[in-house]
């Protein structure tokens, strides 16, 4: 082993590895703490053809690598919980081009997601994909978990949003999928089988992106509603009223916000009575589209209708930047009220109040005082469906209730044909429910791509998929 690990340090240089302990250490603990992991080495290449050199050396002596981007997953994926060598993408920070004119940007792997906002931004164009923690994960990592965020609703996931990429499979060698095309029919859609993979399937070390025509006009509002029913048909008219321009719909409850203004300093709630829904949207135009005037008719309506009970739009950006904190703060407000059980789902959007209803009586029943507080991105389907504590309760042993929860949740959001993990992926957190909820035709599928893709089982093992033993399927 440790001439592998001279092997694999040469490989990227002096500056391009780590043995410090305290170095790696960040590197090794889930952002909730949830998971840690522990690795002897390091490595942080500069360039894709030392990526291509690393994974060969793995390949060769068989020894398992854990890619990562900025440690921002919350399944456990980027985690090396068995002493392998951890990949990190970090110093792969370029962005090679910005293509104005043909809408589109090439950054490596290891660009930070707000990074790339900027550079599209200072290029009169806009990259709309947005998610809490835009100024640390990396566009490597966006792609390898499929991120979604906040704009799904108007311009996809991150998917979606993708023309190509530059990938390292296992073997080392290069899939130069770097193209700009809108449109290329020339066989099989290779990219795709690397985004969602978890860098399970290949290493992605560079991607060209999407980018947009800058809005003109955006307009965000805070909305206080009756129930989730009310909020899936203010949805439909705020569509219907802004021709389509509607590009988020955050659903959140009244504890959330409480939790929210509790914890999170320099937050005020926006109206002046307390409801027990609330609605934060936005929408984008261009400066022709009189934005406001169909967002103030279309609240005005839902108001006199009783379909809302109040509403603020924000006047500036101020207003705007506090309004989406209250949405942004949620997650850390519920880390600070103490343990929670947390999923990822999604479920058609005519389905979400019965299942909100539903999914809150059958955690309630499981555990008595148990406290949901359902948010997220009503807009697309996609609830994080989280479970706080009994207030007072032991923090230790509601967690030790977390599998039997989920599969109480995860059973019923079966019902509805929805997913057990809308954006965050498998990793390690859902890997042995996967069975329980696709079919073993699809098992039988992603077990024969991973071990043509990697014979070894060098890439994040154990992700996504049990570990499979090489020539096995």
């Amino acid at each position: 082993m440790s001439e592998v690990l001279a092997r694999l340090k040469s490989a990227v240089g002096a500056k391009g590895f780590s043995e410090d302990a305290a170095e790696i250490a960040p590197h090794l603990e889930e952002w909730r703490g949830k998971y840690r992991g522990r690795s002897p080495l390091l490595l942080k290449p500069s360039t894709t053809a030392e990526v291509s050199a690393v994974l060969s050396i793995c390949n060769e002596s068989r020894t398992p690598i854990v890619p990562q981007g900025g440690n921002t997953g919350l399944v456990g994926g980027q985690i090396p919980f068995d002493g392998e060598v951890l990949l990190s993408l970090s110093r792969m920070n370029k962005i090679r081009h910005v293509d104005a004119e043909g809408m589109s940007m090439i950054c490596e792997a290891g660009v930070i997601l707000a990074d790339a906002q900027r550079a599209a931004d200072e290029a009169g164009r806009y990259f709309p994909l947005s998610l809490a923690p835009e100024g640390s994960c990396t566009i490597g990592g966006n792609l390898s978990t499929n991120a979604g965020g906040i704009a799904v609703l108007r311009y996809g996931n991150a998917r979606e949003l993708t023309l190509g990429i530059e990938v390292v499979i296992a073997d080392g060698r290069v899939l130069d999928l770097l193209r700009v095309l809108r449109k290329d029919n020339t066989g099989y859609d290779l990219k795709q089988l690397f985004i969602g993979a978890e860098g399970t399937l290949g290493v992605i070390t560079a991607a060209a992106l999407k980018l947009f025509a800058k809005p003109e006009a955006v307009e965000t509002a805070f909305v206080a509603l009756r129930d989730p029913a009310a909020a899936v048909e203010l949805l439909a008219r705020a569509q219907a009223a802004t021709g389509g321009s509607v590009s988020a719909f955050e659903l959140l409850p009244r504890l959330g916000l409480e939790l929210v203004l509790a914890h999170i300093p320099q937050t005020a709630d926006p109206l002046a009575a307390p409801a027990p829904w609330y609605v934060l949207m936005e929408a984008t135009s261009g400066a022709v589209m009189p934005l406001k005037d169909c967002i103030e008719t279309a609240l005005s309506r839902a108001i006199e209708n009783g379909l809302a009970t109040d509403a603020t739009l924000a006047a500036n950006t101020a207003q705007r930047a506090a309004l989406w904190r209250l949405r942004e703060s949620m997650s850390e407000a519920q880390k600070r009220e103490g343990a929670s059980i947390k999923h990822d789902v999604s479920v058609p959007v005519k389905d979400i109040p019965q299942f909100l209803r539903r999914g809150t009586a059958l955690v309630e029943t499981i555990v008595p005082g148990a406290r949901p507080v359902p948010f997220g991105h009503l807009g697309d389907g996609n609830i994080h469906f989280n479970i706080s504590v009994p207030k007072g309760g032991d923090g230790e042993a509601f967690l030790a209730r977390w599998n039997e929860v989920s599969r109480g949740v995860h059973d019923l959001v079966r019902e509805f044909h929805g997913s057990i993990s809308a954006e965050h992926g498998i990793g390690v957190l859902k890997r042995d429910e996967l069975p329980r909820y696709k079919s073993a035709a699809e098992m039988d599928v992603m077990r024969a791509l991973k071990r043509m893709m990697d014979p070894n089982s060098i890439l994040n093992p154990g992700k996504v998929l049990a570990r499979i033993p090489p020539g096995r399927i």
